[in-house]
């Protein structure tokens, strides 16, 4: 590794700098690769979605509760699902907290769990989740949180496909279809045209003969 590190053919006139093999795979290889991945990385989860996978971890029940934060919790439905708790809600939400660290932290049935989704099972096992039902709905709108990024990416690759050059005047309405269409085209195969045609064709009496 203490040996001159050689590029190219191996002629000296190639070679511009004189630098070790360590030195070439450490900082021209090892740290342009992590370099790289992190770039990603900060592309990928912005300062929003970073917040949002801290106050999801106040939900956590590892190491019986350590990471249970109930202003987290309470900030991550007001600002982050805030179309799903009205401000009566939020009211009950923060009472519910207040119960459920006391109640369910100490509960011998809630002990040793290592995830949320186990969590989630428990509150139902035992109907607690009737008890703590702005929780439990909380609880399983995290849950849903690696559907929603696993169907986020598809969909800005098949933009790209479905609205071509040739396709730049299609109205928003009919986008929208024929990405659902394309995302979803492992289902689409399986609907029989002939049945969408006779649904569409008995709406209303149409000119052209559509059978």
């Amino acid at each position: 590794m203490e040996a001159r590190y050689i590029s190219g053919t191996g002629r000296s006139c190639q070679q511009k700098d004189s630098i070790t093999v360590e030195h070439h795979y450490r900082f021209d290889v090892f740290t342009t690769a992590i370099d790289f991945q992190v770039e990603e990385l900060y592309n990928r989860f912005n300062d929003e979605t970073i917040e949002l996978l801290k106050l999801s971890c106040a939900l956590e029940p590892k190491e019986n509760f350590k990471f249970l934060n109930v202003d987290h919790v309470y900030r991550l439905a007001e600002k982050f699902y805030s179309l799903d708790f009205d401000a009566q809600d939020l009211h009950h939400l923060r009472l519910q907290l207040d119960h459920y660290k006391l109640d369910v932290v100490g509960h011998e049935r809630f002990q040793n769990l290592s995830s949320i989704s186990e969590l989630c099972r428990r509150l139902v096992e035992i109907n607690k989740s009737e008890t703590y039902n702005l929780i439990d709905k909380l609880i399983r709108l995290v849950l849903t949180l690696p559907v929603s990024t696993a169907t986020t990416e598809p969909a800005f690759s098949a933009m790209k496909l479905v609205k071509k050059a040739l396709r730049n005047k299609m109205e928003a309405e009919f986008f929208v279809d024929s990405m659902v269409i394309y995302i979803e085209r492992d289902l689409v195969e399986k609907i029989d045209n002939d049945l969408i045609i006779l649904e569409f064709d008995s709406k209303k009496n149409r000119r052209a003969q559509l059978q």
